[in-house]
């Protein structure tokens, strides 16, 4: 991958920032060494994310929200949360049990939804929270700390998936974009995994000196190296490409999120009667694989720029990619999950009735606060469009609401 263009308008590491990189980095090449000097990109994505101790979600940082590196929905406004928790209470009304939440961030969606679904009479027995980020589970425990003691009571945080099978709902808002995915390279000529080898770049700056670096002259202390591709990998891309109806250029550049189909398996394990909702930015399979879009869809973010190169600010920067949705069904599928609804955020969430939550508001100043969140929320240039929200479900045979206005199911 090429550096992106707009690298040069990020905001310099700080002294800290610049050692706590430095450590992921050394971390990273320790292990490129190991294995021969390449790994693939999915490892390496891996390595600088979830690393114990050093990885972005597993070290302290402010991660989310305005002083972040990127706000949620949740984040935006409480709007979205008071809509999800009425598609929670519609789905605990029939089911009865108990909410489990992945990825819960600052704890904004759960401040929101529990005290909202006790407003609507459906209490969860208890609200779940499984958390990789030790820094963001004590966030979480101190904003939900603040609220009546009858709804702190209900929450609890899982060092893992449940054994038993759990009745109710899974949340999963912003957390399929975050797993670790590979990187591939299409021609004539056949497939090319593009992975990730070490370059000459040196690193320790830290240890040289406490000013910040200037964006445009900070190291990359790794580069892209393609490798012929792998049966798996080839045998994963042959199926995606037999599904397109258009061939694709000589070039093409994307990714492929092999451990999305295991991950939704563990969830369909897990989930006894219910809904698994997910809430993520991405695409049904057929556009995500768009032939105009040559260089895939992985995205960095820093101090809230979005940018496009995963060798800079490594362990201090998120990375992502956009859900392949087409992908997340068929997994779904071959676990025993329906697709009951598949929608854009903005029909979601109008769904639910946004608009007359806002309408609820108690005078005029705040009514015009959340019309302002809420054109954040629903808006095709903010988060209305790229984002989607899923419905998978098991022995559910009640219409879900969040899904009224609008079906896409037939695009995936």
């Amino acid at each position: 991958m090429t550096a992106s263009a707009s690298r040069s308008i990020l905001p310099p590491l700080s002294a800290e920032e610049r050692r706590h990189s430095d450590a992921v980095v050394a971390l990273i090449r320790g292990e490129l060494d190991a294995i021969g000097g390449w790994m693939s990109f999915e490892r390496f994505m891996e390595l600088a994310l979830y690393a114990p101790g050093l990885g972005y979600y597993s070290a302290g940082s402010v991660k989310l929200g305005a002083g972040g590196d990127f706000v949620t929905a949740p984040e935006v406004s409480p709007l979205f949360g008071r809509c999800v928790a009425r598609q929670c209470a519609e789905v605990l009304h029939v089911t009865g049990g108990s909410i489990l939440e992945l990825g819960a961030g600052t704890g904004a969606l759960a401040a929101v939804i529990l005290p909202e679904l006790a407003r609507l009479g459906e209490l969860p027995e208890r609200y779940a929270i499984l958390e990789v980020s030790a820094d963001l589970a004590d966030r979480q425990r101190e904003r939900l700390a603040r609220l009546p003691p009858a709804l702190r009571a209900r929450a609890t945080w899982l060092p893992r998936l449940p054994e038993r099978a759990l009745t109710g709902v899974i949340l999963a808002n912003e957390v399929a974009d975050a797993l670790p995915v590979r990187r591939v390279q299409w021609s004539d000529d056949g497939l090319l995994e593009l992975g990730v080898t070490a370059t000459a770049a040196e690193i320790g700056t830290a240890a040289r000196s406490d000013a910040p670096a200037p964006p445009d002259l900070r190291a990359r202390p790794f580069r892209e190296q393609p490798m012929a591709a792998g049966a798996a990998l080839c045998a994963a891309w042959t199926e995606i490409r037999s599904a397109l109806p258009d061939p694709l250029p000589d070039g093409y550049t994307s990714e492929l999120c092999l451990c999305a189909a295991p991950w939704i398996a563990s969830l369909g394990e897990c989930l006894g009667r219910g809904a698994l909702l997910l809430c993520d930015y991405g695409l049904p399979r057929r556009h995500y694989y768009h032939p105009q879009r040559v260089e895939g869809t992985l995205r960095c973010h820093f101090k809230q720029h979005a940018h496009h190169d995963p060798f800079i600010n490594v362990g201090v920067q998120d990375i992502t990619a956009w859900v392949d949705f087409t992908g997340i069904a068929a997994a779904g599928a071959a676990v025993g999950l329906e697709v009951d609804g598949f929608a854009t955020q903005a029909a979601f969430l109008l769904s639910l009735g946004i608009e007359s939550l806002v309408a609820e508001a108690a005078d005029d100043l705040e009514r015009a606060r959340l019309a302002g969140e809420a054109r954040r929320l629903l808006m095709p240039e903010e988060m209305g469009e790229a984002f989607k929200a899923m419905a998978l479900t098991r022995d559910l045979d009640t219409p879900l609401a969040g899904f009224a206005l609008q079906d896409l199911r037939r695009l995936l």
